[in-house]
């Protein structure tokens, strides 16, 4: 492929795993400079970076939870220094938990809401000024299957990414003037590694593909990277479901 991301600067919150980490990859593939957003984990961080920085990329890192509006204000500044500009913002971050909806308190259900939800809120806020700016600004947010399925002992990840989807669609109107697409990818059914002795999310076991195969975290940075692209100016206010589909045949 080209590198149509050329001369762009992407911000990835979430990015030192999995499909963050696939997605701050991509981008930089496709010649993005890429701001590495991680909560806590310095070493994931670097790692992502050096291998973007090792390909001929460009790359920062900032550790800072999304759940603080301050330190979310911090990265858009440091990616400012650091590039001079923001494009894209790909609102990654989230909590995926499982406990029965009897058994959790305010505290577990806030947890999951100020990480997902209001994470993406601060992210969104800090960049807007510099994604105004850029002409063609991007926003990408990454939903979650069970936002459009349901699913049990998931009723606070269930509600986050539920408004995820609603925060794309209101954003896409507010943002249009400003030449800003605001759109959700929606993951699902996509093979990651978990934490030893973290099973798989319950409800991968009562929902299939149609192609028969698990996903994969670069098809998920594939769509984003398509949804970045000049090729996609005209796509917004979309939830855009990769998942082989496993939401089309529930």
């Amino acid at each position: 492929m080209t590198k149509e991301l050329s001369g762009k600067v992407a911000i990835v919150t979430g990015a030192g795993r999995n499909i963050g980490r696939a997605i701050a990859l991509d981008l930089a593939e496709a010649g993005a400079s890429i701001l590495v957003n991680v909560r806590a984990n310095l070493v994931e961080a670097e790692a992502v970076v050096d291998e973007i920085v090792s390909a001929g990329g460009k790359a920062l890192l900032h550790i800072g939870d999304v759940a603080d509006a301050r330190l979310m204000q911090a990265m858009a500044d440091a990616t400012l220094a650091g590039f001079g500009r923001i494009d894209i913002l790909v609102n990654n971050a989230a909590l995926r938990r499982e406990k029965p909806f009897a058994e959790m308190d305010y505290a577990e259900w806030r947890a999951i809401l100020d990480v997902t939800l209001d994470g993406a809120f601060h992210c969104t806020k800090a960049c807007l000024p510099a994604l105004r700016k850029s002409g063609a600004g991007t926003i990408v947010n990454i939903g979650g299957l069970s936002a459009h399925t349901g699913a049990k002992n998931r009723a606070h990840v269930v509600t986050a990414k539920a408004g995820i989807i609603g925060f794309t669609r209101a954003l896409a109107h507010d943002l249009a003037a400003d030449d800003i697409t605001v759109n959700c990818v929606v993951p699902g059914l996509i093979g990651t590694p978990r934490p030893k002795g973290q099973p798989q999310p319950a409800h991968h076991r009562t929902h299939d593909t149609i192609t028969g195969e698990r996903g994969r975290p670069e098809d998920i940075a594939a769509t984003v990277r398509f949804l970045c692209s000049p090729g996609a100016r005209y796509i917004t206010g979309q939830a855009i479901h990769s998942n082989g589909g496993a939401y089309f045949s529930t």
